[in-house]
């Protein structure tokens, strides 16, 4: 029986043939590609010719074309429709992963090729960007623990297979968390609850074969519930199981595997000669060390919470006047939160809802991409891995330039948050490849899906990830889209997100679900006015966790997490009814694999500048300005990581951004 994972992909535009693709065929693909990877690395290693860029590092540029098709199909699936074979698949598959990058980074000939093409550099008369993936791959092995002998090699080779495994581990611990609690609600319950809740509610409750409405640990529908619900006592209970997810005991606990983490990137970091992780973890960053990580983090807290502290007086006062005379808790936080913006700002979330139609905003985020850069998008009807996904080619000038797939609603085989992913980058080495691009989200299923306003932000922001990717235009897929610095990698989706809030953009695509009809200006204003609406609270979350993970990462690990948790947020004096964005057992972003641990600061640092950049749209002459947005495409969104991530910056802004735009963008300036 022929696999179609190994089989050449024939179909519309090289896409993935997904109506043939069954959980069985992964396992074998994945074999052959390892086996087929191996045996191609190990021709460049033992090459008998003198290396050379070409025969050494091109040489690797060309192998493993099977597995990352493979691999590309498997994880994009794994994280946006699991079930419980992919969740096997996955056990098995992270640690074979992690002993084949092992195998290939401790390929000792292979290592002295790629040291020897290196010292010989300032001979070989590279471009600009074939210096830049030398310089990456000598860099990558030397990090990987290339230049380690004897026990010290087992020992990385031993650490890198568990920290895989813990990482799966943790991902699938929350997946379940999240996918096997539930509340019944009865229809009393429902009281006070717009018509979307409710909707979202009996929808949750017809995919999980309830009886009738239900509330989940969906994202997109466990927040409106703590905006809306009167409810005190069920608040209480949604919270709190929102927030012990990971920490319920038994079987799917994450708190000793993040313990088991840190202790293991700890001894890796100093197997490799630094101080720390966090120091080992930050060097490539534009940050550079954990001091000015710090720095940063410390310049936002203290506006950030002097502003919560305020605004919970305010909450207080609410609560009072409601006859609650306890003290304000973080199940209240987001309920009179709500009360007070409609009472401040007369905007109703219901209301607003009605505008934001998930179809129209994904109108609006193309048609700022053709205004902006040209692009122009049209549906396809070719098979894809789930009903609700859907794509599009993109073209410009009537020249292909990628697929985008848009997976949009909250699913419990789905896990939680948002992210943009590549089933295949951009490259013209060895041969010509545009991207497939893949957008997932969470929101509430319905028809027709209305988005509230931090949804469609979220639609806006992977849109931007996505913008990265789509108009890469490098050779090297090593170096293409999203390849960048972590603290660089969010500032074309960041910066995206101001066009969301650009009144002629809403003026046109945010209409009425039900006539048709564009935002009134009166709702418009409100909208914009409110922008910056509990920044206070937003941002001391955030900041608290980036804090926590900072901490984590330096000096030595942790025996107990939750206990150095609790030190680092008592010493910030963190407000009571504040919890963190993301608390330790469910902070996926920094255990559920090495992507931003130490470097959740990184939406921050980022914001830095796209607060910087889009300043110079409205500086130039308004948010589509031709010439901004050339030289946004060129010198950050086609670039890739061509070039370090400030010379990027420095060649489209002239210069490098304070924190005081940043602070001015969420309110919090002096």
């Amino acid at each position: 029986m022929t696999n179609p994972l190994l089989s050449d992909w024939t179909g519309p535009f090289g896409l993935p043939p997904f109506d043939l693709i069954e959980d069985a065929h992964f396992g074998p693909a994945l074999d052959t590609a390892l086996a087929e990877d191996l045996a191609e690395v190990a021709a460049v290693a033992e090459n008998p010719e003198p290396p050379t860029f070409a025969n050494t590092i091109e040489g690797l540029m060309r192998c493993g074309a099977r597995l990352d098709r493979v691999s590309g199909v498997f994880f994009n699936l794994a994280g946006s429709d699991s079930t419980p074979a992919r969740e096997a698949l996955m056990r098995e598959f992270s640690p074979k992963l992690a002993a084949h990058a092992a195998a290939i980074y401790g390929n000792q000939p292979l290592f002295d090729r790629i040291r020897a093409v290196w010292q010989a550099r300032e001979a070989l008369e590279l471009t600009a960007e074939q210096a830049r993936v030398l310089m990456l791959v000598h860099r990558n092995f030397i990090r990987a623990g290339a230049a380690l002998e004897g026990e010290a090699a087992e020992r990385m080779k031993e650490i890198k297979q568990r920290l895989a495994v813990l990482g799966t581990s943790f991902t699938q611990n929350l997946l379940a968390d999240e996918r096997d609690w539930s509340m019944p609600l009865a229809e009393a319950d429902l009281e006070g609850l717009p018509g979307f809740v409710v909707a979202s509610a009996r929808a949750a409750g017809e995919e999980r074969g309830a009886e009738g409405p239900v509330l989940t640990l969906s994202r997109s529908l466990i927040v409106p519930f703590l905006q809306f619900s009167p409810r005190r006592d069920l608040r209480e209970i949604a919270y709190k199981a929102w927030v012990a997810r990971g920490a319920n005991g038994g079987e799917t606990d994450n708190r000793e595997i993040a313990a088991e983490v840190l202790a293991l990137r700890q001894e890796r970091a100093q197997l490799l000669g630094y101080a720390d992780f966090a120091s080992y973890k930050l060097e490539t960053e534009m940050a550079g060390s954990p001091d000015k990580v710090r720095e940063l983090l410390a310049a936002v807290w203290a506006p950030a919470k002097a502003q919560a502290e305020a605004d919970a007086q305010l909450l207080e006062e609410r609560m009072r006047a409601d006859g609650v005379n306890e003290a304000l808790a973080p199940w209240d936080w987001r309920y009179y939160a709500q009360k007070r913006r409609k009472a401040e700002h007369d905007l109703d979330e219901a209301a607003l809802k009605h505008y934001l139609q998930l179809d129209r905003m994904i109108e609006a985020a193309f048609d700022c991409a053709h205004r902006l850069f040209g692009l122009e998008f049209q549906a396809l009807d070719v098979p894809l891995y789930h009903p609700d996904a859907r794509a599009w080619e993109v073209t410009r000038n009537g020249q292909h330039l990628a697929v985008f797939i848009g997976d949009y609603f909250a699913r419990g085989s789905k896990r939680s948050g948002a992210w943009c992913s590549a089933m295949r980058m951009q490259a013209r080495f060895p041969e010509e490849q545009r991207p497939i691009v893949v957008n997932v989200c969470n929101f509430a299923k319905a028809d027709p899906a209305l988005l509230s306003y931090d949804d469609a932000r979220t639609l806006f922001h992977e849109f931007g990830h996505a913008l990265h990717q789509m108009l890469s235009d490098v050779t090297y897929d090593m170096v293409a889209g999203t390849s960048v610095a972590r603290d660089f990698v969010e500032l074309p989706s960041q910066l995206f997100e101001h066009w969301l809030e650009v009144p002629e953009v809403l003026r046109v695509f945010a209409t009425h679900v039900e006539t048709g009809a564009a935002m009134p200006q009166e709702m418009l204003d409100k909208v914009l006015k409110a922008a910056n609406f509990d920044q206070g609270f937003a941002t001391v979350e955030y900041v608290a966790s980036a804090m926590v993970d900072l901490a984590f990462h330096e000096g030595a690990a942790p025996a107990d997490p939750m206990a150095k948790q609790a030190e680092v947020l008592a010493g910030l004096g963190m407000p009571a009814a504040i919890g963190m964005r993301h608390a330790t057992p469910h902070f996926a972003h920094v255990f559920a694999g090495d992507g931003y641990s130490s470097g959740y600061y990184s939406y921050m640092w980022s914001e830095v500048m796209d607060a910087d950049a889009f300043a110079a749209f409205e500086e130039a002459g308004g948010a589509f300005d031709p010439e901004m947005a050339k030289k946004l495409e060129t010198h950050i969104l086609s670039a890739g990581g061509s070039q370090e991530a400030e010379a990027l910056y420095l060649a489209f802004r002239g210069r490098m951004p304070g924190v005081e735009a940043l602070l001015k963008g969420r309110g919090l300036a002096a």
